[in-house]
């Protein structure tokens, strides 16, 4: 064991950040000064100069060994301390030359040594602001000064995830171990690399290999396998804020969930092979499509995907669920196709039709209401193309808005192939979703334009996870560096040069899809030549991959869950491998028809079947989930804000709509009565309501209700307003009750109340309801489950 360092070399070590605030503030304030004298040397400001930039001088010749002291005792190496290291050497020289000139120019200086003086004391202002700069990065880490900058959440922030513990409580396999190994090295990467990695060592401690994690640091080992009780590392992350051995020591403590993520991986023995047997052991899915045979026809099962769940359910020993009544299918059906709650007239209308098909027919005709399902549909796409009205990149100019576009596609029912081809290789109109991306800028080596162009088009389009891989090779799958270097390189005008955590290696990245199967990309193309190649590559039938992600997010759309999840990880074991293949397959064969593949699930006797509640959605999201039918799921923001405006008061104004679709339709078209949410700007009501602030790529929404949202619901001004002046407008037309209730339940719920719920309601409201009081009633209605969950 090392002897402990001489107390009086660690104080004087210590006495460095103290003495090293001199020089940086003296020198260069004395180097602006000298600014102000530039015309005139013998200034009045003169002997302020000389004071300030000879005790600057000095501070900084005898901060140089303290510096030297503080790193020797204090066990701190890496890349980082040596560029401080070198340019805080080099200040003391220059500060030395510094000095040496200013005992010259005291006497009567000459105009070659008066050049020579400044040109000195400005590069020691320069190297002591660098080694000043360096020596911030050490104390605070290196994102320190970007990391308050508006822009895109960084990798640290687009790659946390919700944490499913409870998939790790059994035995684990070779797959879910070599997952759980990546969601460690994950929390490590972002919580503690900035001060134990290959660019910052403290504490002689690295985690960025295995060798270096168990071999630990100056207090010795800071995990025992199997036994996270005695493992240091666990004491330390579970500290308090502020307290002397706590990690992360800077910036934010880790999460709960990331806390006993580790405790987890080490009471499970702290798995962690070598880089050559990662490479095998993660699930890769094939790239060519694959049409299987469908199952033998079944009575009662003419929709094909009735008989692969079928057949699912047979193997996994699963009974079927029964088929919803009428008022349940019709109210799914509207909030599924155009966001809206049906009107009693309408489910009555619906009740009296004895077609016997007539499900089927009123689905198909809530599909040709284009604009009702492009007003919709616009929500799911604006998610997942970072499309808003609003945001940071209008004030530079640096967002293009894809909205005109993007709704008179779904509108028109554009083929999806040519959906995708004019967002790969734009139009001025399309162009929003590859060029849109650079208001954010660079922000560093891993998220630079071109390669956030790059993991947009691999999270949407592919299905795909490249931001762990964007900076090094990815912890959670095959992906090299060099593969999304390479991927990146498409959306480049010049080659880009390839950067590992933030450090160039000098090497030049290459040109090339991700699947060489679909062919080349020419390196030496323009940009535009590049992206219309990539288009091409990508939408062709070949690229099974592409056809299987669509699928599956409309799956989800409708379903509540995918055949795959998450459905950004499109290499994930689905419940069925062949219902996704066949609706793949089918989707194709069907001319890339978006409407045709939601009519093929609606229609189907599964979607109509009745829905499966769950305790908590980490049961949804279980690698062991089986499948038993569509999952329950509550009403979007837009869904919810749609149903209230309709009934009881629009929440939005007329000159909040950001995107008006009807101004140049034919005078005969009928307009909303109301602002549809999905066409106004985020707010605080819908934020809290769960849309996302659009800033980056979102393809999932938050299932789980928030404290947020049940304060928004609650107390929220936005709501309360539209209820109270709904409440004032049903007071002038209904007088009576039981009216009031039974109009309430019929538009809010699609059925009367019970004589229960009436009797309540009766005795809320009294013999003459004022306004008041039929506000609380619109309150308890459209707080119910049963108003915001889609059943």
């Amino acid at each position: 064991m090392e002897e402990p360092a001489f107390w009086l070399w660690q104080f004087l070590g210590r006495l460095h950040p103290l003495i090293v605030h001199f020089p940086i503030a003296l020198i260069v304030v004395a180097a602006l000064m000298e600014l102000f004298t530039w015309r005139k040397f013998n200034s009045k400001i003169r002997p302020g100069i000389m004071i300030l930039a000879t005790i600057g001088a000095v501070s900084a010749i005898i901060a140089a060994p303290m510096g030297w002291l503080l790193a020797t005792n204090e066990g701190t190496s890496g890349e980082l301390l040596d560029l401080h290291q070198w340019i805080g050497i080099g200040t003391a020289i220059l500060s030395v030359i510094t000095l040496f000139f200013l005992s010259k120019i005291s006497r009567r200086p000459t105009r070659s040594q008066i050049k020579v003086f400044r040109s000195f004391l400005f590069l020691t202002a320069i190297c002591v602001s660098v080694a000043g700069h360096f020596g911030g990065s050490l104390t605070h880490g290196e994102d320190f000064l970007t990391e308050v900058l508006p822009r895109e959440a960084n990798e640290s922030e687009i790659e946390k995830a919700p944490i499913n513990l409870a998939s790790y409580s059994s035995e684990l396999s070779p797959e879910k171990e070599m997952k759980l190994i990546g969601e460690v090295r994950m929390v490590l990467a972002h919580n503690c690399y900035k001060c134990h990695s290959g660019a910052k060592i403290e504490g002689e401690l690295r985690l960025d290999e295995k060798e270096y994690v168990f071999a630990g640091g100056e207090n010795g080992q800071i995990l025992i396998p199997g036994n996270p009780g005695e493992s240091e590392i666990i004491r330390r992350i579970n500290l308090r804020k502020n307290h002397d051995d706590v990690m992360p020591s800077k910036g934010k403590l880790l999460s709960k969930d990331e806390r006993d993520l580790i405790a987890l991986w080490i009471a499970k023995g702290a798995p962690w092979p070598d880089g050559a047997a990662q490479q095998s052991v993660y699930r890769v899915a094939e790239l060519a499509p694959r049409n299987p045979t469908l199952p033998a026809y079944k009575a009662g099962l003419e929709n094909p995907i009735d008989l692969w769940v079928d057949e699912y359910f047979q193997e996994n020993k699963l009974e079927w669920k029964g088929v919803v009544d009428d008022k349940t299918y019709l109210r799914r059906i509207y909030l599924d196709i155009t966001g809206m709650i049906p009107s009693p007239q309408e489910l009555d209308e619906f009740r009296k039709d004895t077609r016997p098909d007539k499900r089927s027919i009123w689905l198909q005709n809530l599909l040709n209401q284009s604009d009702d399902y492009a007003t919709h549909w616009l929500t799911f796409w604006n998610d997942a193309l970072r499309n808003d009205y609003t945001g940071t990149g209008y004030i530079t100019k640096g967002r293009y808005n894809i909205t005109d576009w993007l709704y008179t596609s779904l509108r028109d029912n554009k083929a999806y192939d040519q959906f995708v081809r004019e967002l790969l290789n734009p139009t001025e109109k399309s162009k929003g979703f590859i060029e849109g991306i650079k208001w954010r800028g660079t922000v560093n080596a891993s998220q630079r334009t071109e390669m956030q162009a790059a993991q947009n088009v691999g999270q949407v389009i592919l299905g795909l996870n490249l931001k762990c891989a964007s900076c090094h090779d990815s912890f959670i799958s095959d992906w090299k560096l060099e593969e999304s270097y390479a991927f990146a390189n498409i959306f480049a005008d010049s080659t880009l040069e390839v950067s590992r955590c933030e450090v160039p290696t000098g090497k030049m990245a290459k040109t090339a899809i991700l699947w060489e199967e679909l062919g080349d990309i020419d390196s030496m193309a323009t940009k535009a030549e590049k992206l219309r190649q990539l288009a091409d590559r990508l939408v062709q039938p070949a690229n099974g991959r592409m056809y299987r992600t669509i699928v599956n997010r409309v799956w989800k759309q409708l379903m509540g869950r995918g055949i795959v999840e998450p459905v950004d990880e499109m290499d994930n074991e689905p419940w069925s491998q062949d219902l996704l293949d066949w609706l793949a397959s089918d989707f194709v064969e069907n001319g890339y028809d978006l409407k045709e593949l939601i009519y093929q699930i609606a229609s189907s006797k599964i979607y109509q079947s009745q829905s499966v509640g769950y305790e908590s959605y980490d049961a949804v999201m279980a690698d062991d989930y089986k499948f038993n039918g569509m999952v329950r799921r509550r009403m979007t923001a837009e869904q919810f804000s749609d149903a209230v405006s309709e009934i009881v008061y629009p929440l939005f104004p007329d000159d909040a709509i950001k995107y008006n679709p009807f101004e140049l339709q034919k005078p005969e078209h009928v307009t909303p009565s109301f602002a549809r949410a999905s066409l106004v700007a985020n707010n605080p009501f819908l934020t809290a309501l769960g849309r996302p602030n659009r800033e980056i790529v979102s393809t999932s929404r938050e299932a789980q209700g928030s404290l947020l949202q049940a304060l928004e619901l609650t107390n929220g001004e936005r709501l309360n307003t539209a209820l109270q002046k709904g409440a004032e407008k049903w007071k002038t037309q209904l007088s009576d009750p039981v009216q009031i209730t039974e109009e309430l339940y019929l538009k809010a719920l699609n059925r009367k109340p019970n004589e229960k719920e009436l009797a309540i309601a009766k005795a809320a409201l009294g013999a003459k309801p004022d306004a008041a009081k039929i506000q609380d009633l619109f309150w308890a209605v459209i707080l119910l489950p049963e108003f915001q969950m889609v059943e």
